[in-house]
């Protein structure tokens, strides 16, 4: 699933949201998803994160990546977890929204 959000802030200005912001990322994702929710983020390159949420019992692989005029998210549903797909993409365009406003 990709969910595209678009911005006029340039990579830089999404680039530095998104490294002044990540620390609270685990924290937002249990209160979303629950106390037992991880977040494993690592940057592979200087505009892409790989994300790795593991919740619910799933583990969900999922990437960000900076572009000139939109931040994407690819997320990889797990068998069996599309019952949550309409819940992740929510999420991830509301957070996503605020993060760039």
């Amino acid at each position: 699933m990709r969910v595209s959000i678009p911005h006029t802030l340039g990579r830089d200005e999404v680039r530095r949201r998104m490294h002044a912001r990540l620390g609270d990322a685990e924290e937002k994702a249990k209160g979303l998803l629950g106390s037992l929710t991880s977040l494993e983020t690592e940057w592979t390159g200087e505009d892409t994160l790989a994300i790795m949420v593991n919740a619910m019992g799933y583990s969900i692989p999922c990437s960000a990546a900076i572009e000139d005029a939109s931040l994407d998210f690819d997320v990889e549903i797990p068998p069996g977890a599309g019952f949550a797909r309409g819940m992740i993409e929510s999420a991830i365009r509301d957070k996503g929204e605020r993060l760039l406003a």
